[in-house]
């Protein structure tokens, strides 16, 4: 069974389990990891070192690009080795980075990562723009990242709903990477760097599109 398979098997027939590994993601990515600092304090760092909330997020964009796109990003994951579940490492990895940079970006706007509904949007972020509009028009989820993480309460059934099918689509995107690599040993020049761009590639998207969806909440500057 490919990687692939066994990221569809968990999803399908273990829906929860699924959803449990991406709220522990979720927890790794706000909260730090190993040298990896949480992400309030990198944000705090990089608003600090630019002076400017928006010159921030560009600077946190870019370094997460980097971080997803590093052959050794694994070995600075140690929490990561410890999920219960069959996806490829540096898959896990890279949504840790994918969530953690979600989370620096909606800080920086003034949101709550600690707040129950704000986990649940730093989380959509990860299915991207295109996914969570087809979800919205059929009826599984009532709205975008920005009307959950400004929800009046918080839906822990609709948490559980998110976090499911954005697991379910990590562990899809599983089987594109690796056809993307496998064609790439077949190519001169290419070789198995274009893994490491598929990753860096998909955070600059889901970078940019918790941009649009994390609007401006307060003015100054946000200490962690």
């Amino acid at each position: 069974m490919q990687v692939s398979d066994v990221g569809k098997t968990i999803a399908t027939r273990a829906p929860e389990m699924g959803g449990g590994v991406m709220r522990q993601i979720v927890e790794l990515a706000i909260y730090g990891w190993g040298a990896i600092p949480s992400a309030k304090v990198a944000a705090a760092a990089a608003l600090q070192k630019r002076g400017d909330a928006e010159e921030a997020i560009d600077s946190l964009i870019t370094a997460h690009v980097s971080m997803a796109g590093a052959q050794g990003l694994v070995t600075n994951l140690g929490g990561i080795l410890t999920l219960p579940v069959a996806l490829p490492v540096n898959m896990a990895a890279a949504a840790t980075v994918q969530v953690r940079l979600v989370a620096t970006i909606a800080h920086l706007r003034g949101y709550n990562i600690e707040d129950s509904r704000v986990r649940s949007a730093l989380t959509m972020c990860l299915l991207g723009a295109d996914e969570v509009d087809k979800r919205v028009a059929s009826g599984i989820l009532p709205g975008r990242p920005f009307l959950i993480a400004t929800a009046p309460v918080w839906d822990p059934g609709l948490d559980r709903v998110i976090s499911e099918h954005t697991f379910g689509d990590v562990a899809g995107k599983v089987g594109s990477k690796h056809l993307a690599v496998l064609f790439a040993k077949r190519v001169p020049l290419l070789g198995g760097g274009v893994g490491a761009a598929v990753d860096a590639w998909n955070t600059w998207v889901i970078g940019a599109y918790a941009r649009e969806e994390f609007l401006s909440r307060r003015p100054g500057l946000i200490q962690p």
